[in-house]
């Protein structure tokens, strides 16, 4: 063991993964110091020196950050493939199709382009929460494994993309719109058309850290206003966005209309209960009563549990569940696939099932009930305010008459008029709501109370 201590900024050390702003809260000294801190963890755990896998997304940082992080596990013993340039979800795959103890991929996920950090994973299962905070602590106590680690670099992208496409069992095809908003799934993406038949029309495939077309982040519709215009003009049967790191997919149906992420879920659900009736299938407490509803009445256990795809993935392993998704896009796929978050995946499988079910993607969509509901919503607020406020809102109405409160994941309260969530982001410094009613007059009377009581905790938030 050598001792070098040192210590991140705490504000980086989130509840998923670890995350911050390039040049103010990260810098290239934390990667070499997470990949030693992480390697000497992996080999207590292991007994032995671990075989990782190591990626980075298109952001500008990413190539600078990876180098050192790859230093700092090689300087602690680790046995290190990097695989290179890619989407989170080839990071995951080469985890399993090289053999590899666990990985970790830089990435800024969804955030802008000035933000960077790193998802990681290890023994099948993701390292989040406690062990996050444990690495924390290994880095400010400086006592790392010491070890002379081995280099190699192997591509994946055309076994990648061979794996996925495995899912697409017809030979004729669609007429799709893409658009990964220059995220890391562009190269992936431009593999994956090829080995598709259809019609294939690729929106802002060029991988660009400065994402100069628009943000990607598919759970906000503006940032899909290019890809609907694309599906309009060209008559397409549907159009899909990735976010920044490929792992969060965003769908438009042949009208233009966008399916949110729980109404997505909620028809990959349907499909999987005709083969596999009665398994539990997990959403996150931001998903639709649509969701809950339709699964039960198709023979279904669905599953109520916390936003967050390592909360998720840990869940589903526990229930030994075949799929599970969240409304901000995350949908993960254990049926057939290796359970993990992969929008490219799952942007398959959903063309498989519309050319299967021989209907339009809004003709599927319209089967299901129609609720009114609001999109997820972002209210800016302070990393060191936002859980106080959601906990002042969960004591307040606890005890309330005729208010039924869940605490599973922030605060989601269900009246007569149907149900709102407050919760505090886990990655960025925001407050996340949702409202949902049978009838637009009693929506509107949800959204009045979850601004009385941001009102409440001092946060005026604009009408919506």
């Amino acid at each position: 063991m050598t001792e070098n201590k040192g210590s991140l900024n705490g504000s980086i050390l989130r509840a998923y993964d670890i995350r911050g702003l390039v040049g103010d809260t990260l810098g290239p000294e934390d990667a070499f110091a997470i990949g030693r801190a992480f390697v000497t963890i992996a080999s207590h755990r292991l007994g032995r020196n671990p075989r990782l896998s190591v990626a980075y997304d298109g952001r500008v940082s990413s190539p600078a950050l990876e180098s050192e992080l790859v230093r700092g596990m090689l300087c602690s013993g680790a046995d290190v493939v990097r695989v290179g340039l890619g989407p989170t979800p080839m990071l995951y795959f080469s985890i399993t199709a090289l053999d590899r103890d666990g990985g970790i991929m830089v990435t800024g996920s969804h955030n802008p382009p000035n933000f960077n950090g790193f998802k990681l994973a290890l023994g099948g299962m993701p390292f989040w929460d406690e062990d996050i905070q444990y690495l924390g602590r290994v880095i400010a106590d400086g006592t790392y494994a010491e070890g002379n680690g081995g280099l190699t670099e192997c591509r994946v992208e055309n076994e990648y993309v061979a794996r996925v496409c495995q899912e697409y069992r017809s030979s004729s095809g669609l007429s799709v719109a893409w658009d990964p908003g220059n995220g890391a799934a562009g190269s992936i993406l431009r593999k994956l058309v090829t080995c598709l038949p259809g019609k294939h029309i690729v929106l802002n495939g060029e991988i660009d850290g400065t994402f100069p077309s628009h943000h990607p982040d598919p759970t906000v519709a503006e940032n899909l206003e290019e890809l609907i215009a694309a599906v309009q003009e060209h008559s397409c049967d549907l159009g899909i966005a990735f976010d920044g790191d490929g792992d969060r997919i965003g769908v438009v149906d042949d009208k233009g209309e966008i399916i949110w992420g729980d109404r997505l879920l909620t028809l990959y659900a349907l499909d999987l209960l005709r083969e596999t009736p009665g398994v539990p299938i997990i959403a996150d407490v931001k998903t639709s009563l649509v969701f809950f509803e339709q699964v039960a009445a198709h023979g279904g256990n669905p599953v109520m549990w916390r936003t967050g795809h390592s909360p998720i993935k840990s869940k589903m392993s526990e229930l030994n569940a075949p799929l599970a998704g969240e409304m901000s896009g995350h949908i993960f796929f254990a049926d057939r696939y290796y359970g993990y978050d992969d929008a490219i995946y799952a942007a398959v499988r959903l063309l498989d099932l519309l050319v299967r079910s021989k209907q339009t993607l809004s003709e599927l969509s319209s089967k299901l009930p129609r609720t009114y509901n609001t999109p997820e919503l972002r209210f800016p607020c302070d990393d060191d305010m936002k859980f106080k406020v959601v906990e002042t809102v969960s004591r307040r109405l606890q005890n309330v008459t005729g208010v039924e409160v869940s605490l599973i994941d922030g605060v989601r309260v269900t009246t007569s008029d149907g149900w709102w969530l407050l919760r505090a982001s886990n990655t960025q410094p925001v407050i996340v709501a949702r409202c949902e009613a049978r009838c637009e007059d009693r929506l509107d009377r949800l959204k009045v109370a979850v601004r009385e009581e941001m009102r409440r905790c001092g946060i005026e938030v604009p009408n919506f």
